[in-house]
């Protein structure tokens, strides 16, 4: 489990094919910052632009670490197959405190960046999300982009989803890597958790009293 309070921007710094066949997903080297890796195990969970990945060879003095992901995963989510900057968070330990939502960094879908723009000291995010997501999205709600805990601001109904508006404040600008996006670029989803289970309990039809 996560939070989506963004604990390190790192760097991939090499991606590599796990064979020959579209079948095969790919190993990426990534640079972590400095002592970012030091309680860092093999095997440990850290969400790389929200998506939860598991550190399978570590080099602590170097501060890189390797992970692999399927192609599945790769299919669904966006900026993990090319070198860059990525957002990083260790899981959750059970006495952490909890500054975001509960994130499980388990990417739900892609959006994309319809407009990025400083406002004042501040700076306007909005986001075109996919029809399947857009019933999740709600006013004063939160959603995971690229891993980062953020409130959505507005919603805006489209014919094929909704578009969403967020204020980022210059912190979060300055500390995680939202502050390369522009429009059209594809970002990673995760809805929200208590949204996820309410959805299930209104459109699943179910009446425990009638079957009992």
């Amino acid at each position: 489990m996560f939070t989506g309070i963004i604990t390190g921007v790192g760097r991939i710094v090499a991606v590599h094919d796990l064979g020959r066949s579209l079948d095969h997903g790919k190993r990426l080297t990534l640079q972590a910052p400095a002592g970012y890796l030091d309680d860092v195990g093999l095997g440990d969970s850290i969400a790389i632009n929200g998506a939860c990945m598991t550190v399978t060879r570590l080099d602590v003095p170097q501060q890189q670490f390797c992970i692999e992901i399927s192609v599945e995963s790769l299919a669904r989510t966006s900026g993990l197959d090319q070198t860059g900057r990525v957002n990083l968070e260790k899981a959750l330990r059970a006495n952490d405190r909890l500054g975001g939502h509960i994130v499980s960094g388990h990417v739900d879908g892609q959006g994309q960046v319809s407009h990025f723009e400083q406002v004042g000291e501040s700076w306007l995010l909005r986001i075109v999300a996919p029809l399947e997501l857009a019933r999740y999205m709600a006013y004063k709600g939160s959603v995971t982009v690229n891993g980062v805990s953020l409130t959505v601001n507005q919603v805006a109904d489209l014919g094929q989803g909704c578009e969403i508006s967020i204020n980022l404040i210059p912190h979060t600008v300055t500390h995680t890597a939202l502050s390369e996006l522009k429009a059209g670029v594809r970002v990673n989803l995760e809805i929200d958790t208590v949204a996820r289970y309410v959805e299930r309990m209104l459109s699943a039809g179910l009446n425990p009293k009638a079957s009992a």
